[in-house]
């Protein structure tokens, strides 16, 4: 990916979610190298989240980690507090929380939808009430959160984590109207399949690749730097009339 410059991101302080690796860090980058505070998170102490604060101090950002278990309903209002205090505010939350487990959707388990559940949707919602008191305090803030694009096409095998997903794009809906009027906008990014080390395991078998690679009409499996542009645009002045969107970036594979 080309590198994106957008300078009234110059400055800003930033929480995302899920950040050690994959779609989570390469937006993380993509803030620092546009001159954010970047408060990065997992969900404990890990060498892999030290080694993401080095690289993104490396780039002349500010980093702090912030550490916290999404599953925990009291950790959304820490891990917010910590990365505000840390950053001296908070002025864009991007909300990357997954727990996806696949099976049959006869076979899961109660334990199996509270987690999905907790992490995919209470944590999410939890999320934004930590940070928006201080998005009104100082007039302006940016709310994305990364969807799916199970939200319409919804995998036979992960039957809650497609509904939870689809369930927060209605919340990003109805939050957007209630602050626009506060310069505060709200938007959800409709991510398709990308090559994380999530998905490495399943990508891994030649047969299933060509499959998934076949129902995307652009023809290939996205990188975690294809999600880069559209978040820091989302959160830049120049995307300040966008609010309400559900973004898709799938390489069509939802509606085509």
């Amino acid at each position: 990916m080309q590198d994106m410059t957008i300078p009234s991101l110059k400055g800003k302080k930033v929480l995302i979610t899920g950040s050690s690796r994959g779609i989570g860090y390469a937006m993380a980058e993509g803030f620092a190298k546009n001159g954010c505070s970047v408060a990065i998170h997992g969900t404990r102490m890990t060498e892999k989240l030290a080694e993401a604060k080095r690289s993104l101090e490396a780039l002349g950002a500010e980093a702090v980690i912030v550490c916290g278990d999404l599953s925990d309903p009291s950790a959304p209002q820490r891990i917010v507090t910590e990365a505000a205090e840390a950053l001296g505010g908070l002025d864009v939350l991007v909300s990357n929380v997954s727990v996806q487990i696949r099976k049959p959707w006869r076979e899961i388990t109660d334990e199996e939808m509270r987690l999905q559940t907790e992490v995919n949707f209470f944590s999410g919602i939890k999320l934004i009430q930590a940070a928006v008191p201080y998005m009104l305090n100082s007039g302006w803030g940016r709310i994305i959160t990364v969807g799916s694009t199970q939200q319409e096409k919804p995998h036979p095998d992960m039957l809650i984590y497609s509904a939870n997903k689809s369930a927060m794009r209605n919340v990003v809906q109805s939050l957007a109207g209630q602050l626009a009027d506060k310069n505060i906008t709200v938007n959800n990014l409709s991510v398709g399949t990308i090559h994380t080390d999530r998905n490495a395991e399943v990508l891994s078998d030649p047969k299933y690749y060509e499959k998934v690679k076949k129902d995307i009409p652009t023809g290939f499996i996205g990188q975690p730097n294809d999600c880069v542009g559209a978040a820091l645009l989302l959160a830049s002045d120049a995307g300040r009339y966008i609010t309400a969107e559900n973004l898709h970036i799938d390489g069509g594979k939802a509606f085509i």
